[in-house]
């Protein structure tokens, strides 16, 4: 009965207004049940004593608004876009790799790619992984760092104190202390404690894009404006290298040889932390590319991710021994080779892997911005 009152009285109230009747004189009409046959009229004792109760025979229902127009109704019933890009891979102690994207945290393993397990956060956007000594594993996310237990999947720690909470890279040391790259410097964290150490916050460069550690322990830090090195002991800066083509460090890895690879977005240099000295070497098939990820193979092999595609070259040499296609994009933005007998490449529009026993090359349907229809 209360659907078959209910547009009646949003009816009567609609004519009401239109009457001008003041809302303070109204009383509240009293329902009643009625039969389906009978109509149903009702008069406020104010309406009875004004001698104005309007007639509802025949009366038009109120004016509809205009529809809504094809775009802007698309718009609202469809799903939020979802952002698709991989900047940071890292796989554990366990053999699992870790994924971290513009959505979020996942957990796959890398030998059948099932998704084992996918971690909360809204409103994170992860830039770098790493894992400590005893395996929690550590997001650098754009709203600071955060550090998740692989027992339950869950964060179990969060907003440290830090020069800047957009995280950017992230190293642990020979000590087990937690280097923390972000846009405006350096912190150093204890992990177990989770206090905050120390900070570099005049660092050269001002941007701490990618980090690793030399032979000798010490930490090389890629920015804005080159190559510095620090003392992980005093946190003092020992070394700067500025001037290298590209001059922006984008991506930066230690080779076996102890040697440093730099990407820039003009070049791949080899650098040899030891002679300072020597001038960088220039590896010549990635001149003019914008280098993005750079990561050795088990066999010694380099591979090479840039803004316009994947190669592997011989470390030695700089030859180039392969260029890999049908990638979910050919924008690069992280490797992690050698996991589950398979390259795994995080690209802007998903994550996809590489057979290294076959050379094909797949899409991680859980990843990806537009799936093949087959493959």
């Amino acid at each position: 009965m209360a659907s078959l009152n209910a547009p009646i009285h949003l009816f009567i109230g609609a004519t009401l207004l239109g009457l001008g009747l003041p809302l303070a004189s109204l009383t509240a009409p009293l329902w009643m049940g009625i039969e389906p046959n009978q109509v149903l009229a009702q008069v406020t004792l104010a309406q009875t004593e004004l001698g104005t109760a309007p007639d509802y025979q025949g009366a038009p229902p109120p004016p509809g608004g205009a529809p809504l127009p094809p775009e802007r109704l698309r718009r609202q019933v469809e799903p939020l876009s979802i952002d698709f890009r991989v900047p940071a891979l890292q796989p554990d102690y366990t053999g699992d790799l870790w994924v971290g994207t513009y959505s979020g945290l996942a957990r796959i393993d890398p030998n059948t790619g099932r998704l084992k397990a996918r971690v909360d956060l809204p409103n994170y956007t992860i830039d770098a992984l790493a894992q400590d000594r005893v395996g929690r594993i550590w997001l650098g996310t754009y709203e600071g760092l955060l550090r998740v237990d692989p027992r339950s999947n869950e964060v179990t720690a969060q907003n440290f104190t830090l020069p800047s909470n957009r995280v950017l890279s992230l190293q642990i040391d020979r000590r087990g202390y937690l280097w923390v790259g972000s846009d405006r410097g350096l912190a150093m964290i204890s992990p177990d404690k989770g206090l905050l150490m120390t900070t570099v916050q005049e660092l050269p460069g001002v941007s701490a894009n990618a980090l690793t550690l030399d032979e000798e322990g010490q930490l090389w830090v890629g920015t804005l404006e080159g190559l510095v090195q620090v003392d992980t002991a005093s946190a003092f800066v020992i070394r700067r290298i500025g001037n290298l083509p590209g001059t922006i460090v984008q991506t930066l890895t230690t080779g076996p040889d102890g040697k440093l690879w730099v990407g820039t977005p003009s070049s791949l240099l080899v650098i040899d932390p030891n002679n300072p000295f020597a001038e960088p070497r220039s590896v010549t098939p990635l001149r003019g590319r914008s280098v993005t990820a750079v990561r050795f193979a088990l066999d010694g092999s380099v591979w090479v991710g840039t803004e316009s595609g994947l190669l592997k070259i011989r470390a030695e040499t700089g030859a180039v021994l392969g260029e890999l296609s049908d990638l979910p994009s050919d924008y690069i933005l992280s490797l992690s080779p050698d996991i589950g007998n398979k390259l795994w490449v995080g690209t802007t529009e998903g994550l996809a892997w590489v057979s290294l026993s076959t050379g094909q090359v797949r899409p991680h349907l859980a990843f990806v911005k537009n799936p093949p229809e087959t493959f």
